[in-house]
């Protein structure tokens, strides 16, 4: 599956075959338990969302809620996307290299992270990743970022 038209996370799971509807829940659980507290779970981008409510940031780039992270079922792999390291440049390098010395296979573009199956992620490094920013430090970077871009323009 590589975008689902899926209206809930549970129609998304239902769709997946079994041993990769499994991986995604634990994943899932991993992150509604240890992202920080102001998120929203839900589907979007035809992925598992976990955004920043319009409530907190109404205006964003593309009209869509602000993506924090993000657990997608590719064909070949699930992506993990990590807005939130990806924001960070430290928060970025300490996931990195937490991965790295887990000895497992690192696959990683800007945000995202792609693996085969959870024997291959280190769960505990994700663990650390999920809550390492806060929703308030995210949005106050979100807003520096654009901010800037917005005085470029200029």
């Amino acid at each position: 599956m590589v975008s689902s038209r899926a209206q809930s996370v549970e129609q998304y799971l239902a769709q997946l075959e079994p041993q990769r509807a499994k991986d995604v829940t634990v994943l899932r659980e991993l992150c509604l338990k240890h992202l920080p507290p102001g998120l929203e779970e839900a589907m979007n981008w035809g992925m598992i969302a976990y955004q920043v409510p319009f409530s907190v940031v109404d205006k964003t780039y593309n009209k869509q809620p602000l993506l924090y992270a993000a657990i997608a079922s590719q064909k070949q792999y699930i992506s993990l996307y990590l807005m939130s390291i990806y924001a960070f440049e430290g928060a970025r390098e300490n996931f990195e290299r937490d991965w790295k010395a887990s000895g497992k296979k690192l696959n990683v573009g800007k945000a995202c992270i792609r693996f085969k199956n959870l024997e291959s992620a280190p769960l505990d490094v994700i663990q650390k990743a999920l809550s390492q920013v806060t929703v308030e430090e995210y949005v106050e970077r979100y807003l520096e970022v654009r901010g800037s871009a917005r005085k470029m323009k200029k």
